[in-house]
């Protein structure tokens, strides 16, 4: 049976990528704390590689310093490289992943923020409502956008003309 259980802390944040077949795989380290016999800590540090929806998800949520605990398989991967020397990987193809930790509470007001700023600019877009915490646009702002209504208007008047003539 090919069977890991693993509780750690990311080294990093997760690198995520689209392969080509539309695949998504996420790629990110975890250390865990291996104590010995004397009383001595030793750290171990473990390549995850997580796949399709559980690969979206660490990569819109884990980040570096949160502990969590994975369940997957060890795989051991070979390649040859450009000079034809072969290397060998061996790393952990997650099936779950769960946090411990929770969510940083920077992470998620930041979040939060860029989600409120892009319902913000869909609203404004679509001409809908504009909330009251929209700021007040700059003098600068509001005369640049009054000259090109003018000019768009100065436009319209001209082919107005050019109809009324033919």
């Amino acid at each position: 049976m090919n069977k890991v259980l693993l509780t750690g802390r990311l080294t990093r944040d997760p690198e995520m990528r689209s392969l080509a077949s539309g695949k998504n795989v996420t790629q990110f380290s975890v250390a865990t704390n291996e104590y010995g016999a004397n009383g001595k800590e030793r750290a171990e540090y473990h390549n995850i590689v997580t796949w399709d929806r559980l690969a979206e998800i660490c990569g819109q949520y884990l980040g570096k310093g949160q502990q969590v605990a994975i369940e997957g398989r060890i795989q051991t991967r070979s390649w040859d490289d450009d000079r034809g020397q072969r290397h060998w990987k061996t790393e952990v193809v997650a099936a779950s992943v769960e946090m411990l930790s929770g969510r940083r509470k920077k992470d998620y007001e930041a979040e939060t923020a860029a989600d409120a700023l892009a319902a913000q600019a869909g609203a404004f877009e679509s001409g809908g409502p504009v909330p009251a915490s929209e700021p007040i646009p700059s003098t600068s702002q509001l005369a640049a956008e009054a000259d090109e209504a003018d000019e768009a208007d100065e436009a319209d008047e001209a082919d107005d003309e050019d109809v009324e003539a033919a």
